[in-house]
């Protein structure tokens, strides 16, 4: 060591080594470490974060300056997440599993006021249409905070929906006072994830910000076409071997009956086939004598059920004439017998 190094390492607080030492010693313990900003996060509210995450997580709170120095001093990749050591950071120390993890994290998050002077994270829109508040100076605040408005009915009203604040624009105080008695809290608060390690391997937020619904659904989907896949191309194995032999029995069924061989399993389809091709073909004969005696009792059977049919539809569909006519009938009875009576009515007085 030389005397400019001793000279700058006997001027560094005890604290601080002391702090140096405990994140090494943590990362050495934890084999998940992950890094977080904790910008606009009230103390309060992240105290409450600790709490909720004390039993599956450690967060801390160190000086950018000495985590680095922390990482500088450990072995492995984490070195490199110093590169992600920048604003406001906390430390956490887990053994969750990061997707997890940042899925607790992101859970965790909440609706929040926004401050003046602070840059809108979104568009701010203000819904047109009534409000809870009576008429008043109510009316005057929301002007002032470019909120149209006025009196309709005792009730202070919004006249159109606005965007009161777009995307980047610092948001006055008149407007964040009035966008919190509106009870609109556009800015979202919780630990905002930059990167995990993870046993040495360094993952940045963005991989693990995944729809969970959608990654079930790409799995089923995928299993779904493998399947479909191995059937295709006859890939036997423990879930596509019923299904093979059943596709196999169904075509050699099918070759069979296509190829007229004469087997016990196809006979009787065999025989259905050429029942059905010969009444058909029977239409095409016009001597009764050339069809045979089976044959042409089958045909004439079929006839008999045929006019059957037939005729009971011709009967369902007189009755129904019959019912139409009468109510008709009855009809003209009750205005017949009406006009009956209004004359003997006009008759006698």
């Amino acid at each position: 060591m030389d005397a400019a190094t001793e000279h700058r390492t006997s001027h560094v607080p005890q604290w601080k080594l002391d702090c140096v030492e405990e994140i090494k010693a943590l990362a050495d313990r934890y084999p998940v470490v992950g890094i977080a900003g904790i910008r606009d996060i009230p103390a309060k509210q992240l105290q409450g974060m600790r709490r909720d995450l004390k039993d599956v997580a450690k967060l801390v709170v160190y000086r950018n300056s000495l985590i680095w120095r922390a990482f500088d001093g450990c072995d492995g990749d984490i070195q490199s997440m110093n590169l992600h050591v920048d604003d406001q950071t906390v430390l956490i120390f887990t053994d969750l599993n990061p997707f997890k993890l940042f899925s607790m994290l992101e859970s965790s998050k909440t609706q929040a006021p926004i401050k003046a002077g602070v840059s809108a994270p979104h568009d701010i829109v203000v819904e047109g249409g009534p409000t809870s508040f009576a008429p008043g100076p109510i009316v005057g605040d929301l002007q002032n905070a470019g909120i149209p408005a006025r009196i309709d009915k005792g009730k202070v009203v919004i006249r159109e929906t606005n965007v009161v604040a777009h995307a980047g624009e610092p948001v006055s105080r008149a407007l964040s006072e009035m966008l919190t008695r509106l009870e609109i809290f556009p800015m979202t608060v919780g630990l905002n994830l930059r990167a995990v390690c993870d046993n040495g391997t360094i993952m940045a937020a963005s991989l693990l910000d995944i729809d969970e619904e959608q990654y079930a659904s790409d799995i089923t989907s995928s299993v779904a076409q493998a399947f479909n896949l191995a059937i295709a191309i006859a890939y036997p194995t423990a879930a596509t071997i019923h299904t093979l032999l059943a596709k196999a029995s169904c075509d050699a069924r099918n070759l069979g009956i296509n190829s007229a061989i004469l087997e016990p399993g196809i006979i009787d389809a065999l025989l259905l086939r050429a029942q059905s091709q010969a009444i058909a073909l029977s239409g095409s004969i016009t001597d009764p004598a050339a069809l045979g005696e089976s044959l042409g009792q089958m045909i004439a059977e079929r006839e008999e059920v045929k006019d059957a049919d037939e005729a009971k539809a011709e009967d369902t569909t007189a009755e129904e004439t019959v019912d139409v006519a009468e109510e008709a009938g009855e009809e003209d009875t009750e205005g017949k017998e009406e006009e009956a009576a209004e004359g003997l009515g006009l008759l006698f007085g």
